[in-house]
């Protein structure tokens, strides 16, 4: 659909205005002010900037996969609906008039919630519903929002409704359109906070999105928009804001601080690159910080051009934790000036669901509960991923073996239907079950959390071999006669679970005491040494193929097919269509653990 910026130069045009005409007034008033009362201490003002990420759909302290409140080991507790209550507990400490309320992105994808509302009931659908997520932020009164990679991932129509039905901007100062490399999404926010006795305070809010979208979604968004780097845009950007009169400058980034990227060289701009838009570009005062799932409640980066420390935070994904950016300004020879910051975090545990959030989301919760607790299947026999990191689990073929039995019948009667198809799978969950008994949607959907798509990609023998080897980089090297310990056995230099594979077709053995890059031993197909000149079709997750994971050769494979239906849908397919899930249709050992020959477990 086209790229509608009504929304942009609608608002840009009303605040840049004001903007304008407010600082160019506020000078001569100020220092007269300052004339009327010598030896006076300088004005003063605080002010509060609250941050969420990474909330992918959480309102509730609610597993939709569990059907039970959400529990984790550390006890931590979830949802906007906690937000909400610690949001008010700040406004009424600092004064509402005070505060700023901000998120750095991914919010629409993430929990049965949002999937709902995105392909069961869709908002798009002529008199749709209004999201949840946009009904639960508008109500506890978001000020902006940057745009997260996960906003795209139902397609730009879907995030367009969105956007239509939030109270608020979706801010992306990197999400340009393809072709007139304009923004596509206001750049900024700025809001004027009134003092008595002085001139306005001015904070511009810069919103800037990942890279990685052009990757992850380039089914989406290839071709319509392009995602330059942070830091370019950043360095645009601010400079703009503070000639428009921004007293203070807050980004709002979906970008972690590691300076690292998933996407190896596929891109020349950096994955988590929200330190070196501190470090690299003046004139920001803090960064709410997003994407990396990871807490930090107080980052200080020293800007090279400056000197001047910027101020980071990164509160816990799903609305477990809300960051606390304290300001403190000084009004001195006619302007404001930042004094200090200093930021915190507030834990979704020590308060209650604010009941407000629970009663406009209500009736929503209980359709989703109803649709996700829908009967699909009976299963033979209790499976679980609890160990299928470090062993071949049956529950992790059942996804290879749909992605298989999906993509043979798309090729049939195709100049591809002779080759074999394998398939690839993650173990994204570490707690999923599917029990013994009866077989719901939400035991599927908790064994493939992600709304991946289905493609097919050509490689040869030899590339399933890199891609093997490269997976198995994921475990840690572990000398033969060393005590094992599978909990330290995995996730090597920070690898997460997400990005080891499992492929099914083969018979091999990843030997965990050699070097990585030398650990796939005995790979054969049909009981024969692999041929590397051989093709195959690979089953792949549009995420992998595409890119996500830095995996070799898939990306730039040659494409046969891929589909918009959710894996997630594919796999209650066809459990409904078996009515009968028995491991004996899917299962089979395919891979273990060795050193030097020896098998681990």
């Amino acid at each position: 659909m086209p790229l509608n910026r009504r929304k942009f130069l609608k608002k840009s045009a009303v605040t840049g205005a004001g903007v304008a005409l407010a600082g160019a007034a506020a000078a001569p008033a100020a220092q007269a002010a300052e004339k009327k009362k010598p030896g006076r201490h300088p004005k003063r003002y605080s002010l509060t900037v609250m941050g969420t990420t990474d909330l992918h759909g959480h309102v509730f302290n609610w597993d939709y996969f569990k059907d039970a409140e959400y529990a984790d080991a550390k006890g931590n507790a979830m949802g906007l609906a906690r937000v909400s209550t610690l949001v008010n507990q700040i406004r009424q400490e600092k004064g509402r008039r005070n505060t700023l309320l901000l998120d750095a992105g991914d919010t629409i994808q993430g929990t049965p919630l949002t999937y709902y509302f995105a392909k069961v009931d869709p908002i798009t659908a002529k008199g749709g519903p209004v999201h949840p997520m946009a009904q639960a932020m508008n109500a506890i009164g978001y000020d902006a929002a940057a745009l997260g990679n996960h906003e795209f991932n139902y397609g730009i129509e879907t995030l367009r409704k969105f956007e239509d039905q939030c109270r608020f901007p979706l801010l992306g100062a990197n999400a340009l359109d393809a072709k007139t490399l304009k923004p596509a999404f206001p750049p900024y926010f700025i809001k004027k906070f009134q003092v008595p006795g002085a001139p306005p305070v001015k904070v511009a809010v810069l919103g800037l999105t990942n890279p990685g979208i052009a990757i992850w979604d380039k089914a989406y968004v290839q071709g319509k928009l392009t995602f330059p780097g942070l830091e370019e845009q950043a360095a645009k950007w601010v400079p703009k804001l503070r000639s428009m009169g921004a007293d203070v400058v807050v980004v709002s980034a979906h970008s972690g601080s590691s300076g690292t990227s998933s996407y190896g060289d596929q891109l020349p701009y950096v994955e988590n690159s929200a330190a070196l838009v501190a470090q690299q570009v003046p004139g920001i005062d803090a960064i709410l910080v997003g994407h990396a799932h990871v807490e930090i409640p107080e980052l200080k980066v020293t800007n090279t051009a400056t000197g001047k420390t910027v101020v980071l935070s990164e509160p816990l994904c799903y609305a477990e934790r809300l960051s606390v950016f304290d300001f403190e300004l000084v009004f001195e020879k006619g302007r404001w000036t930042v004094e200090s910051v200093a930021a915190s975090l507030r834990d979704a545990k020590t308060v209650a669901d604010d009941p407000k959030i629970t009663r406009l989301l209500k009736d929503e919760h209980a359709l989703v509960v109803e649709y996700v607790n829908q009967v699909v299947g009976t299963a033979t026999a209790t499976l679980t991923t609890v160990d299928a990191r470090y062993k071949d689990a049956p529950i992790i073929d059942l996804i290879t073996k749909v992605q298989e039995d999906v993509v043979k019948a798309a090729l049939a009667g195709t100049a591809y239907a002779s080759l074999p198809v394998i398939a690839q799978a993650s173990p994204f969950s570490r707690t999923s079950e599917i029990p013994a008994g009866k077989v719901t949607i939400r035991d599927l959907s908790g064994l493939y959390v992600y709304d991946n798509t289905l493609v097919a990609k050509l490689l040869t023998g030899a590339q399933v071999r890199a891609y093997l080897e490269y997976s198995a980089e994921y475990f840690v090297q572990t000398a033969a006669d060393a005590v094992v310990d599978p909990e330290k056995l995995t996730n090597a230099n920070g690898r997460p679970d997400y990005n080891y594979d499992y492929v099914s077709g083969f018979s091999y053995e990843i030997d965990v005491a050699q070097a990585a890059g030398s650990r796939i031993k005995n790979l054969t197909y049909n009981g024969a040494a692999l041929d590397d000149a051989q093709q195959f079709v690979l089953a792949v997750n549009n995420y992998r193929a595409n890119g996500g994971g830095a995996f070799p050769h898939v990306a730039s494979a040659t494409e046969v097919w891929s589909e918009s239906t959710e894996i997630r849908t594919r796999i209650a397919e066809w459990v409904t269509a078996k009515g009968v899930l028995d491991p004996a249709d899917f299962a089979s050992v395919d891979w273990k653990l060795t050193r030097n020959g020896t098998p681990v477990f």
